[in-house]
């Protein structure tokens, strides 16, 4: 387990655990961490954002995928959001449309209450590379929730696929070369630089078209909906959003972004930004 991850992780099975775990786990998050409105830099309090938030019809959460306070925030809000109003459906990058049936034959299930995290997992065909022990609480309150629980992703078959034959998405602003750009840089960084052309203009290509799958899964899903994904899918600036404009340009979505404290603050990623610990700290 990555240092760190123990008190963050041990403060999940206390939260779900314990009655009255929303206020115990939010009382948590407010000791050690930020919530500032990118439009006008005004800082707000958890409970303020979540009224703001139970007012919107599309809203994207991003995530730094191994942070766990960022984790805790997902199932606060999943909790919450829907005593301030119904929620229409959740949304999960971590879901692929292959796994789609098994969430729902599960929902149907009065199992979901009794079942291990081994046996959820099996049951769900869950992808070994998103951490259970990170998402498992997330994905057990969704599925024993009324809402729809939803796949925003790609197949391991169309990623192969755009993979060996990079096709890249059309839209005008989507396509914009800044995006792209900006996209690539991303991605050379996340290979310290060393990646072949060709093998990041296939990264390039798979990132957008999952991008481009989550703003059609998300413009598709009841409302209120709520889809989770990684930083830089959410990003309005480079991801999601610029899809669902490029699809209907009237539908824009609400990005907050759960970061790291000392990550600039940038309203052209987001409107609202949630700093809390770094994940290895």
């Amino acid at each position: 387990m990555k240092k760190g991850f123990s008190s963050c992780l041990l403060m999940i099975t206390v939260c779900i655990s314990t009655p009255g775990w929303g206020t115990h786990l939010l009382n948590k998050i407010d000791q050690t961490s930020e919530i500032t409105n990118l439009h006008n830099g005004k800082q707000l309090t958890a409970r303020e954002l979540l009224i703001i938030l139970s007012k919107q019809q599309r809203i994207i959460i991003g995530e730094q995928h191994d942070n766990a306070a960022h984790h805790l925030i997902e199932h606060w809000l999943i909790e919450e959001l829907p005593k301030q109003r119904p929620q229409g459906s959740l949304l999960l990058e971590m879901i692929n449309p292959d796994q789609q049936a098994n969430v729902n034959r599960m929902k149907k299930s009065s199992a979901v209450f009794a079942s291990t995290s081994s046996e959820m997992m099996q049951a769900l065909s869950w992808q070994k590379g998103w951490d259970w022990a990170l998402y498992g609480p997330i994905v057990r309150t969704a599925i024993a929730a009324p809402y729809p629980l939803l796949s925003a992703n790609l197949n391991r078959d169309e990623v192969l696929g755009f993979y060996q034959d990079p096709v890249f998405t059309s839209g005008k602003f989507s396509s914009r070369p800044n995006v792209r750009r900006s996209l690539s840089k991303i991605i050379r960084l996340s290979h310290g630089n060393k990646i072949e052309h060709q093998q990041l203009n296939a990264m390039l290509a798979i990132q957008q078209q999952r991008d481009k799958r989550m703003a059609q899964s998300l413009l598709a899903a009841p409302t209120p909906s709520l889809l989770i994904a990684g930083g830089y899918h959410a990003a309005k600036n480079l991801g999601v959003p610029l899809h669902m404009l490029d699809i209907h340009q009237g539908e824009q979505p609400v990005v907050l972004m759960l970061v790291e404290k000392g990550t600039a603050k940038d309203s052209r990623a987001a409107d609202y930004q949630w700093a809390t610990m770094p994940a290895h700290k």
